[in-house]
């Protein structure tokens, strides 16, 4: 048995603070009942505030992929065509489900080391004459590679060819971490899921959705029952849900929400730069290369780092795993052990941040991996020097 906590840093699911599991750990109640429905009204009325929308946000008992899912099948059938562009293992994997549903998905082919080409979706959109796009599917912060993408310059891509196509982001590990703004970016699906910046364990996802979503999604998309989202909005209207909710979940998001209304939104998006950046000096200091090549969308979330000769990154996490007793995150598909991932979001304050980068840079020691002495140092100069919000 090893002493202390266990270092949970890999980019979601993040550490559940005490306040949360606290909430949760109730009876459940009748979800039929009134206490249930002030419950549901405030949940789905507060929800708004941190997707930055006045429009309905949906709540499923799923992972971020049913709300994937969900915002695929409510406005798009079989058949029809979507434009998706590929950042990193979430876009290709959103991808494969559109695939699976029956879609025609044209996949954009990327680097794994930029975001979304907004200049490239604008060309694709410009030749698409017939308007035979009835979609256009990017990734807000890809999980696997660290890379944020501009979503304003997407919808100003899509407005600019004067297209038609509805504008679906997944923000799943980038809501309530990094500022994302519905409404002001034109999103017309949102998809996210509890377990990263709103600090919840794994099993509720969401979509917010546009008015334009709402009413393609009134006469088409595909058959559908669980997912359908005019199921959903009729009970919602009075705090209720079409069939059993996660209750003690959602006792969870109650309190997520008041902690973050309590820190307020914008200095939560400042702290998490603050991490970000400081882990990032961490990185140079060592000598190591961030797998993300322009700093302008650099993740504040997470840090995805490339070993030298990119390979060993297993090696490496297993190494900390077994000594230090911190998780990494792991290299996905085409970055497979070669990078390993630092996950800095969620509830997380300087005191961890340096644990973590200390745990990395004894690792890189005693794994053998060439790197630079004194990262760690670099981040925590810069911690001294910056206010801890």
């Amino acid at each position: 048995m090893k002493s202390g906590r266990h270092f949970l840093q890999i980019p979601g699911p993040t550490n559940t603070p005490d306040r949360i599991l606290r909430a949760m750990h109730r009876a459940v109640i009748d979800h039929r009942g009134p206490t249930f429905a002030e419950l549901g009204e405030t949940v789905l009325s507060d929800l708004k505030g941190v997707f930055k929308t006045k429009n309905p946000v949906i709540v499923y008992p799923a992972s971020g992929t049913g709300a994937w899912e969900a915002a695929l099948v409510n406005v798009l059938a079989p058949g029809d065509s979507v434009l998706m562009y590929e950042t990193g293992q979430f876009a290709t994997l959103w991808k494969k489900m559109a695939d699976k549903l029956g879609l025609d998905a044209t996949f954009m082919q990327g680097d794994w080391r930029s975001g979304v080409n907004a200049a490239a979706i604008a060309e694709a959109l410009a030749e698409d004459k017939a308007h035979t796009f009835k979609a256009v599917c990017v990734v807000h912060n890809d999980t696997a590679t660290g890379i944020t993408s501009d979503i304003a310059a997407v919808r100003k891509a899509i407005d600019d060819a004067g297209h038609p196509a509805l504008l679906m982001v997944d923000t799943i590990s980038s809501l309530g971490s990094i500022d994302f703004r519905t409404d002001e970016w034109g999103v017309d699906v949102v998809v996210a899921g509890s377990q990263k910046g709103l600090m919840l364990p794994p099993g509720l996802s969401f979509n917010a959705v546009s008015e334009k979503a709402l009413a393609v999604a009134k006469d088409g998309g595909a058959q559908r029952s669980y997912w359908d989202w005019h199921d959903m909005l009729g009970p919602n209207a009075s705090g209720f849900f079409p069939y059993t909710p996660a209750t003690t979940l959602l006792y969870g998001l109650r309190e997520a929400l008041d902690m973050l209304a309590e820190e307020g939104l914008e200095n939560v998006f400042d702290r998490h730069t603050r991490h970000g950046e400081a882990t990032r000096k961490a990185v140079e200091g060592w000598g190591l290369e961030i797998l993300c090549q322009n700093p302008d969308e650099y993740s504040n979330a997470l840090t995805a780092v490339l070993m030298p000769d990119r390979k060993g990154a297993d090696a490496l996490r297993k190494t900390i795993l077994d000594g230090f007793d911190m998780s990494l995150g792991t290299g996905l598909n085409k970055v497979a052990d070669q990078v390993f991932r630092i996950g800095h979001l969620g509830d997380f304050n300087d005191l961890m941040l340096m644990g973590t980068l200390c745990g990395v840079e004894m690792g890189l020691q005693r794994a053998g991996v060439a790197h630079e002495k004194g990262g760690a140092q670099v981040a925590l100069d810069f911690l001294a020097q910056t206010d801890n919000l």
